[in-house]
């Protein structure tokens, strides 16, 4: 199985931390957030990944230039940002065998099993299948709302007035074929851009055990309390 790990962002709400290092390669626990991730990925019985790249690509180039565990690891320089949506575009040929492949933002930090997600896509058999996480600010990513069966029945990107307080997780199971329907230049975005389009198509599951965004300082100090506790368990 393949998988995406998006991790081209700046990092700007994180600096001065971000000033030397991108943002997948802050450290939680002793580790790099990246490497959290793959560690995951090989736990979901992901064999190939392929991260997009774009600010200080060489600290993360000279860290997986040193790391042999699997998966193995890709990368793709982006020197202008193609958008989340853009990246797994531009790289329809590298997933077009494939039943299924994941996607997924490096900046989120959480102990959820993707097994979980990948074993509901199989189930439901539909275009995609996105984890979703109940947020205390939900104005600040996108929307869901669900009928009893955990089909979105709406989305909104970063709404004024939410609709509720269930939000996209950012973890995401595509069908290759939805890849052609991304349309329009770069940047394109899945909040904006695709997950509008799938309102009753997809499903959604419940994220179970930690989420965290650690996009600015707070967060980021706040996960760097909360993690060791958790991994350990």
């Amino acid at each position: 199985m393949k998988a995406f790990l998006l991790a081209a962002g700046v990092g700007s709400r994180l600096r001065p931390i971000t000033d030397t290092i991108p943002k997948c390669m802050v450290t939680i626990g002793g580790q790099p957030m990246l490497e959290i991730w793959l560690t995951a990925l090989d736990q979901a019985g992901v064999d190939e990944v392929l991260v997009n790249l774009h600010y200080l690509p060489e600290v993360v180039n000279d860290y997986l230039s040193g790391r042999t565990a699997p998966p193995v690891v890709r990368t793709s320089l982006e020197p202008d940002l193609l958008g989340s949506a853009g990246t797994l575009r531009a790289h329809r040929d590298w997933v077009a065998g494939e039943d299924m492949f994941l996607a997924c933002y490096a900046d989120n930090l959480t102990d959820f099993d993707l097994r979980t997600l990948l074993d509901a896509h199989r189930v439901h058999r539909g275009p995609a299948t996105l984890a979703a996480f109940h947020s205390p600010n939900p104005s600040a990513g996108g929307v869901l709302e669900l009928d009893a069966d955990g089909l979105v029945t709406a989305f909104t990107e970063k709404p004024a007035a939410p609709i509720s307080d269930l939000v996209n997780a950012g973890m995401y199971v595509f069908h290759p074929a939805l890849l052609d329907e991304i349309d329009g230049p770069p940047p394109r975005d899945i909040g904006y851009h695709l997950l509008p389009r799938l309102v009753g198509r997809a499903r959604a599951v419940p994220v179970e055990g930690f989420f965290r965004d650690i996009g600015t300082i707070d967060a980021y100090r706040q996960a760097r309390e909360e993690w060791p506790e958790r991994a350990m368990r």
